[in-house]
C-alpha cells in the first residue's frame, strides 16, 4: 500500500510538472520567438510590413477573421468619425495608418452610440 502511494503521488507530481512546462510554452507563443499578436489590434509595426496594400487588404493578410461571419458587417470608424461599411478601407493606404483595431458590438456602442450591431473596426491614422 506505501509503494502504491508514492507511485501515485510520483505520477500527480509528473503530470503537474508536465502541465506547468506547457502552460509555459503557450505563453510564450509556442516559443516561436516572435511578439504575441493581439487578435483584435493590428499594431504599426505589423502594417509596415503591408505598407504597400489598403487597409481592407491588410486586414484580409493579417487579420482574416475580421472579415467573416457578422464581423463582415463591421462597421469603420476613422479617427473618431463613422465613414462607412468595410469597402471604405480600401480607399485608405495601411502606410498612413497607426493602428486598426476590431471592437465588438457592445464595446463599439458603448464607445460610439448606438447603430454597431456587428461591431466596429477602429482606423487610427498616423500623426502628420
Amino acid at each position: 500500500m506505501l509503494a502504491f502511494r508514492r507511485n501515485h503521488v510520483a505520477a500527480v507530481l509528473l503530470a503537474c510538472g508536465l502541465a506547468a512546462g506547457a502552460s509555459a510554452c503557450a505563453s510564450t507563443g509556442g516559443g516561436s520567438g516572435g511578439p504575441r499578436r493581439s487578435a483584435n489590434l493590428i499594431s504599426a509595426e505589423e502594417l509596415a510590413e503591408v505598407s504597400t496594400l489598403s487597409a481592407l487588404d491588410a486586414i484580409r493578410r493579417l487579420r482574416p477573421r475580421w472579415l467573416q461571419g457578422t464581423r463582415a458587417r463591421a462597421v469603420v470608424v476613422q479617427d473618431g468619425a463613422r465613414v462607412g461599411d468595410q469597402n471604405r478601407l480600401s480607399n485608405i493606404s495601411a502606410s498612413s495608418i497607426e493602428s486598426m483595431r476590431f471592437m465588438s458590438a457592445s464595446d463599439a456602442t458603448m464607445q460610439y452610440g448606438t447603430g454597431f450591431p456587428n461591431g466596429a473596426i477602429v482606423v487610427t491614422s498616423r500623426s502628420r
